[in-house]
């Protein structure tokens, strides 16, 4: 009896130790393939890193902009790059009375002048700012007559949801002989002037809005100026009612 139980302790205690064995050998191989997944996540990763890296490296980089006061509308921020186009900026209607709109090449004109208007500090934005100037405008003959000369010309955005935001925006102009004009996108409007938001709309006048006056030449934005005047009204009288 005392053979038998001494032989099946030890075999007990050879299972005990095989058991063990087992264990840490399956414990062992689990370290190690974890150990392997972690190293090729890791290669992965710095390698997605890398190629992150160099395709960043090869975009435009991007511009910061100051802020600039604006209509409570305006509400969302871009971001733009060294040419000043825009990135992700998705595609929306236009509003259906958008009437002169600009096409591509006074597009770029109209964007150029609203740039130097916003350095000029000739420019004022957003619905209320603009609305509040042309009530104050002083009504005038009309701007294509040979002897006068529009004070502020009016770019509006036609990618604007709800329409009523803009819609009263063109009768005023025409109430008080402003020329006027649409483009495509506020947010292209926006970052033209200088502002990461979207802009519904913009005033260029010939003076500077500053106290302080504008940056730059003078003589220089009042021919930028006089060439938007010849563009909006061109624009204008291609317009058909």
């Amino acid at each position: 009896m005392s053979k038998e139980k001494s032989s099946s302790s030890k075999k007990e205690r050879k299972e005990k130790v095989d058991d063990s064995g087992r264990v840490k050998k399956e414990k062992k191989d689990k370290k190690e393939k974890k150990a392997k997944k972690e190293k090729l996540g890791a290669a992965v990763t710095d390698s997605l890193i890398e190629e992150l890296e160099a395709k960043k490296a090869a975009e435009p980089k991007l511009v910061v902009t100051k802020t600039q006061n604006n209509d409570g509308s305006d509400m969302e921020e871009l971001e733009v790059n060294e040419d000043g186009t825009l990135i992700n900026v998705p595609a929306v209607a236009l509003v259906p009375f958008a009437n002169p709109l600009a096409d591509e090449k006074q597009t770029k004109k109209v964007m150029k002048g609203v740039k130097k208007a916003a350095k000029h500090k000739s420019i004022r934005r957003g619905v209320k700012e603009v609305v509040k100037s042309l009530r104050k405008t002083t009504s005038s003959g009309p701007a294509s007559s040979a002897n006068s000369s529009p004070a502020s010309i009016v770019v509006i955005a036609a990618d604007i949801s709800p329409m009523d935001v803009i819609s009263h925006i063109p009768v005023l102009c025409e109430d008080h002989n402003i020329p006027y004009i649409y483009v495509k996108s506020r947010a292209e409007l926006g970052a033209a002037g200088s502002t990461k938001r979207p802009t519904s709309v913009v005033m260029l006048t010939e003076k500077s809005t500053s106290k302080k006056g504008g940056d730059g030449d003078e003589s220089e934005w009042k021919e930028t100026y006089g060439d938007l005047v010849k563009v909006l009204l061109k624009a204008q009288a291609s317009v058909k009612i």
